[in-house]
């Protein structure tokens, strides 16, 4: 998947869709787009004043919360783990260094209780 289509996937077309799977390259591709706005959103605020930034940083936040949890998920589901072991990351550091080496491991090639791999 590139990165234009994963980003269409996981803004428009599956918002909020916590079911199915999420390549490697959906997931990362999305991390990226969202880290890039995050960074130019913190750095045009950052000409005006911190507080705008910071505020235009919180919205992308509250506005991409549901995709960026909902392709969490369906990443672990691609390596055959449920959804909730996104609550690792209110273990500190621990449970996102436990996440992040989940998220780069190879999904299941095979069909697993989530459904069939992604492309």
């Amino acid at each position: 998947m590139d990165f234009v289509s994963a980003v269409k996937t996981c803004v428009i077309t599956k918002y909020a869709t916590f079911n199915g799977r999420a390549s490697r390259s959906e997931f990362w591709f999305y991390t990226l787009f969202y880290w890039i706005v995050n960074t130019a959103l913190l750095i045009l605020g950052s000409a005006f004043s911190p507080e705008i930034a910071n505020a235009l940083c919180s919205v992308l936040s509250l506005a991409l919360l549901m995709p960026t949890l909902a392709v969490g998920a369906r990443r672990l589901h691609d390596i055959n783990k449920s959804g909730w072991f996104l609550l690792l990351h209110l273990i500190l550091l621990l449970g996102s260094i436990v996440l992040l080496i989940m998220a780069c491991r190879k999904g299941t090639p095979e069909a697993n209780r989530f459904g069939e791999p992604a492309l």
